[in-house]
């Protein structure tokens, strides 16, 4: 299979980016070669600078339980953005997600909504260690539990 599109994106990427990609589970050590640039992703696929077609069994860590390009993932978003995409302050978005979350699920009474698991997890060990009053806490070895000091 000709990768050399990936082979030279992955040797560019190495001069400026530790590793030569942005996560350690991305760099491929594990299984050998070099990791495949994904170029665009279609419904259950993605397809690499190279051309080769892949099934995605990943989904983005499950955040894409649509699929890639979904079209009324694409629809909505498309008019969301052109209201704004960043504000640094509330809008009413965000209090209509958290009232949806809630409805769907009665025994969720509050939302804090952040921008990454690492984040969930870390605010998830504050409360609970806040309510225990307990130090520490309990992991599994070798496990991703997020990027931060305390859960690596």
């Amino acid at each position: 299979m000709d990768t050399e599109r990936s082979r030279n994106l992955f040797h560019r990427a190495q001069r400026r980016i530790p590793g030569g990609v942005n996560s350690p589970v991305r760099a491929f050590k594990a299984v050998g070669g070099h990791p495949r640039f994904i170029d665009r992703g279609e419904g259950a696929y993605m397809v690499d600078v190279d051309g080769h077609r892949y099934v995605d069994h990943v989904m983005s860590w499950g955040a894409l339980i649509l699929g890639h390009a979904h079209a009324s993932v694409v629809a909505d978003l498309t008019e969301t953005l052109r209201a704004g995409t960043s504000f640094g302050a509330p809008c009413p978005a965000e209090v209509e997600l958290a009232e949806r979350i809630c409805k769907a699920m009665p025994a969720v009474q509050k939302v804090r909504m952040v921008n990454s698991g690492t984040e969930a997890v870390m605010s998830a060990l504050r409360v609970a260690r806040a309510f225990t009053q307990r130090k520490k806490i309990v992991k599994f070895a070798g496990c991703y539990h997020g990027h931060a000091d305390m859960l690596l």
